[in-house]
């Protein structure tokens, strides 16, 4: 347990299977936290379940690719609460149109409609997946880090990806966005290094989450092909659970992490240190 009292904690991707977690995370340890995403309804299922427990938690309508939508948020959040001392960077995503049908192309492939080859990409589903990971993470902390600077123990944590190490088959523009992600996590921490803020990165495994539920289980709960592939590359052999996380979330805002940044942290079951053999 850590102390975070009168900390003020804005989740990005807040109403998400993963973000909801954190958000309970932090609360149970006494901070207060602003989640924020794009569906009213569904953050404020999750921010009266956290009140229900007596926690401080608000839950914000908000579009991380537009900046004034952004700076909305954070005056709301600085009017009631106060400046953000823990920001996750947590919204994210694929698109149909960034992805591919098949893991790899043969030239009979070419004259097949019913093949979608790295040819048939479409920009807008290319320009979605850049934005919402990669520029919903920019800019976010643009908008929360200035409030930050000076103040103690100030931390910004991004949520990367496995696909950031190594891009997966299939989704090269995710893979290609999480990567520019721990990227850019690198560079900020950098940047940040005199003004006491520190910038790091959770590289989470493979998680069961409500977006890609179809794609690694079947409806009777066992593993698709792809999510069988997985778990044999996954030393832990099972997928990560939401709670997994919270650990590694929670040591990067301790105040015993304080000489830690530029880290991205993979939280995997071993997915990346195991070369298959």
């Amino acid at each position: 347990m850590l102390d975070l009292t009168n900390r003020i904690a804005v989740i990005t991707g807040g109403g998400g299977v993963l973000g909801k977690e954190m958000a309970i995370s932090l609360a149970r340890n006494g901070a207060k936290v602003a989640l924020l995403g794009r569906t009213q309804q569904t953050l404020d299922v999750v921010a009266d379940e956290l009140k229900d427990q007596g926690f401080a938690a608000i839950g914000i309508s908000c579009n991380v690719v537009k900046k004034e939508s952004l700076i909305n948020a954070k005056d709301r959040i600085e009017r009631e609460w106060g400046t953000c001392d823990i920001l996750v960077n947590n919204a994210g995503g694929n698109h149909p149109g960034g992805t591919t049908s098949e893991e790899y192309i043969f030239e009979s492939q070419l004259s097949d409609d019913s093949v979608k080859s790295f040819f048939d990409l479409e920009v807008e589903g290319l320009d979605y997946t850049f934005d919402l990971n990669l520029m919903g993470t920019v800019l976010t902390s643009q908008v929360f880090g200035k409030g930050m600077i000076g103040k103690e123990n100030a931390t910004i944590i991004n949520i990367s990806s496995m696909s950031g190490y190594l891009p997966l088959t299939q989704i090269p523009a995710y893979s290609a966005a999480k990567a520019a992600v721990s990227n850019f996590t690198q560079w900020l921490a950098v940047y940040f290094s005199k003004v006491g803020i520190r910038v790091n990165a959770i590289a989470p495994g493979f998680f069961v989450t409500n977006q890609n539920l179809r794609l690694l289980t079947k409806e009777d709960g066992s593993p698709t092909k792809r999510g069988a592939r997985i778990l044999s590359q996954t030393p832990m052999n099972r997928f990560g659970k939401p709670e997994d996380l919270t650990t590694t979330l929670l040591y990067l805002c301790d105040s015993d992490s304080g000489f830690v940044t530029g880290a991205i942290i993979p939280v995997d079951g071993g997915f990346s240190a195991y070369s298959g053999v």
